[in-house]
């Protein structure tokens, strides 16, 4: 919940008026999108590559709802970022005022499969996407450059593991345990050197584990739902102690409007939930809800099984959130019972998207990541 006095809507195009999101075909990229839509006079590009999880459904839903105008609020540019040309090219068609970097490649597992791919995308696509806005930003007028922003949207994961009762904030070291964490780290460490150095304005927002509706079914929340309503086994890591703080996506989404609005050039932004949560907690809840709404014999946490744990299995994650509380008025509107039971119920009545989703990308819920098939 955002408590400036002056709503993100009322005021967002005082600054920006055209914004260039990348990655807006994946999870939290397409909350954003979704998002921005709603504020009146906001023209937003959305650069994705259409990768397994991308997926423009609730996108397209939402323009439908705005009628004929959505053609005049909204471009999707297909583009890769690991294309020097394509993205100088996609950032003077999109000429932006704002660029909200989210795309990124996000699995663990499957960084400890193939990380190749998330040093390019991650490392090497935050590198030409980092140039063209430079250029684009030295070429804007005097007062356009007062208001242009490049924010990095990155994760907690970069931090490493926690100790019980510590938590992460934006004085914490960097020390990343996986391909995908290292490769968030890069490029954090990218992003602070542009502006160091050639002084593009930026500012990055760590948040914490996200979930909610229209997240593809690899990650845990709704893996853990689906198996549960087709009665598979649910695979929890090692003991299942392991503990993630939650963050419902929307509650993002305002972070990250609003860290760009009211926040400080120069700053990191630590975004959490303060849902610190044991996976096995997670998946007793899940099972629990559906029990309540999907009546059988037997209880769903019957299905929960322990697999072999992952490899570098980072042990606890949790976010202190008050600088961005303090400075900017963010605080998290959704708790996570509130939270957890408006996605399980979105999965519950939108099985239909999950199996599309599920066919394009030839995911069939299988583990990824085990070393010794690597």
């Amino acid at each position: 919940m955002l408590t400036k006095q002056v709503s993100l809507n009322q005021v967002f195009s005082e600054k920006y008026r055209r914004v260039l999101v990348t990655g807006g075909a994946g999870f939290i990229g397409g909350a954003v999108i979704r998002r921005l839509l709603d504020f009146q006079g906001i023209i937003v590009f959305n650069l994705d590559k259409l990768t397994y999880s991308s997926d423009l459904y609730s996108i397209n839903e939402k323009l439908k709802s705005l009628g004929s105008d959505s053609d005049k609020k909204y471009t999707f540019i297909k583009a890769d970022l690991c294309d020097e040309k394509i993205i100088e090219d996609a950032i003077n068609k999109a000429n932006p005022d704002l660029i909200l970097h989210l795309a990124a490649e996000s699995h663990v597992d499957r960084s400890i499969e193939n990380p190749r791919i998330f040093i390019n995308s991650n490392i090497v696509g935050t590198f030409n996407l980092l140039q063209s806005s430079l250029r684009h930003f030295n070429n804007l007028s005097t007062d356009r450059k007062k208001y242009f922003r490049f924010h990095h949207i990155s994760t907690d994961e970069v931090f490493g593991s926690l100790e019980k009762d510590s938590f992460f904030s934006e004085k914490t070291k960097y020390d990343p345990r996986s391909p995908y964490s290292a490769s968030k780290a890069a490029s954090d460490h990218l992003v602070n050197a542009w502006q160091n150095t050639y002084g593009l304005p930026i500012s990055i927002t760590n948040c914490s584990n996200n979930y909610g509706p229209w997240q593809f079914p690899e990650k845990l929340i709704p893996l853990i739902t689906l198996k549960a309503i087709q009665g598979e086994k649910i695979p929890l890591y090692g003991d299942g102690k392991n503990i993630r703080d939650w963050l419902y996506v929307e509650d993002h989404v305002e972070a990250i409007l609003a860290t760009t609005f009211y926040g400080e050039i120069r700053k990191n932004y630590c975004v959490g939930g303060k849902n610190q949560l044991s996976n096995l907690f997670v998946a007793e809840s899940i099972c629990e809800l559906l029990d309540q709404y999907l009546k059988k014999e037997f209880s769903h946490k019957k299905l929960i099984s322990f697999v072999k744990d992952r490899p570098g299995h980072d042990k606890r994650y949790a976010i202190n959130p008050n600088l961005i509380s303090e400075e900017i008025g963010w605080v998290p509107k959704f708790d996570f019972d509130d939270g957890l039971k408006k996605t399980v119920f979105w999965y519950i009545n939108n099985k239909l998207w999950c199996d599309r989703i599920l066919r394009k990308s030839g995911y069939k819920g299988q583990r990824i990541g085990d070393l010794s098939k690597i």
